[in-house]
């Protein structure tokens, strides 16, 4: 992995990710887009999981992590989407206009009069 994915993957990820973490995981994976995908999976079933979604003690606290469950899901989704473009992600294709590339000729020959 060189610096500009271990530098694209800690700005969607957060400085606290573990780079040893990283490091195996593009080496199974092979691309950046999918690491980040996996790990963003893998912190979405943890928040879902372990913690109920809201907690409410009347006049004390209320505290909802469905914020916070919806902005995973929105990058999530941007991601496996196609953006922003990951740093390995290969060059996009251009559409195809049907019209070939640089100049051509094309010979006018008149048509025989009746």
């Amino acid at each position: 992995m060189d610096a500009a994915v271990r530098a694209w993957l800690t700005s969607h990820l957060g400085t606290t990710t573990d780079q040893a973490n990283l490091d195996l995981r593009y080496a199974r994976l092979r691309t950046a887009r999918a690491v980040a995908i996996e790990i963003l999976r893998e912190r979405l079933a943890a928040l879902i999981s372990d913690q109920p979604s809201t907690l409410a003690v009347t006049g004390v606290v209320s505290l909802s992590y469905s914020d916070n469950i919806k902005a995973l899901e929105r990058q999530i989704a941007q991601l496996e989407s196609g953006q922003p473009l990951a740093p390995d992600d290969p060059a996009p294709v251009p559409p195809d206009t049907g019209i070939p590339d640089g100049y051509g000729t094309i010979q006018l020959i008149p048509r025989p009069r009746r």
